[in-house]
């Protein structure tokens, strides 16, 4: 009951750069608790394990933004008080990127690939599909990006449905997504980190901040990606929560399905420009 208590997403609305410190803590204990007592299934029960209090704090967020619901009637000031929810979710989402990001290029390597091996294999098979870019230049629709819109969609579909059959199930996938873009940032230190492995231990922290950039890249097209995905857990969650409250009879529900249905078309928006930016414009800097 210690992880999911310590934090109060009332109090947290007003300053959600904490939730770096939850994001980065929490995945990094799910992770080496999976590691040690899971052992070969750690990349799974890792995820499971950070997840497991964040249902909590998700739960309560949301049932938090459906009061608002309540309270406020007018659809601009509605949405704008829902960002603070969202933003508390972004830096949470960021600190666990960090926390796998780091671990990923400090570990031994025979605990990488069993603390992250499946990302590894997600990583891999995307590589795989998703071919690097050759231009940066627009010439026509690219192929890659119905490719990774439609991913991304079904995913969004999966967080939409989780959120409204579990109130905050949708975190498990978010989780996930977290640690994946953690390892594909962690992935670029450390190849770059094994070229300099007979060098001073001040050139190695030279290479490595010299990474950030090309890793950080990443964040470019993730970060307005899963705001698109928590825009819509949010959506589906308040809808849940307002049917387990029963306020389906009341005449506040119908306001609660426009607000929700806002955030849900506002969720495709988002990633219909994160994927243009995913083809666009990483690949570019990651070159």
């Amino acid at each position: 009951m210690v992880l999911e208590d310590i934090v109060i997403p009332e109090s947290m609305e007003c300053h959600p750069s904490r939730m770096l410190i939850v994001g980065f803590v929490y995945s990094t204990i799910g992770m080496f608790l999976g590691y040690f007592v899971f052992g070969k299934d750690a990349s799974i029960s890792g995820i499971f394990l950070t997840t497991i209090p964040l249902v909590v704090i998700i739960y309560r967020t949301m049932r938090f933004e459906e009061c608002k619901d309540l309270e406020i009637k007018k659809e601009y000031p509605l949405l704008k008080e829902h960002m603070r929810a969202l933003m508390l979710f972004i830096y949470l989402f960021v600190g666990m990127v960090f926390s796998y990001s780091l671990w990923f290029t400090l570990l031994p390597e025979q605990m990488v690939a069993t603390v992250c091996g499946s990302q590894m294999e997600t990583i891999e098979s995307i590589r795989n599909v998703v071919a690097p870019a050759t231009t940066g230049q627009i010439t026509a629709l690219d192929p890659r990006f119905e490719l990774i819109l439609q991913n991304n969609l079904r995913v969004l579909a999966f967080c939409i449905l989780f959120s409204f059959l579990y109130g905050s199930g949708a975190i498990f996938i978010l989780v996930w997504n977290a640690s994946v873009v953690g390892v594909a940032m962690g992935d670029i230190a450390r190849t770059a980190l094994r070229s300099v492995g007979s060098y001073t231990h001040i050139n190695a922290i030279q290479v490595y901040f010299q990474t950030l950039p090309i890793s950080l890249s990443y964040l470019i097209h993730g970060i307005p990606e899963i705001l698109a995905y928590f825009t819509a857990a949010l959506g589906g969650g308040i809808i849940s929560i307002a049917v387990a409250r029963h306020h389906y009879s009341t005449d506040n529900f119908k306001h609660i399905v426009i607000d929700s249905l806002d955030l849900i078309i506002l969720s495709i928006v988002i990633l219909v420009a994160a994927a243009f930016i995913e083809v666009y414009v990483t690949p570019v800097l990651v070159m």
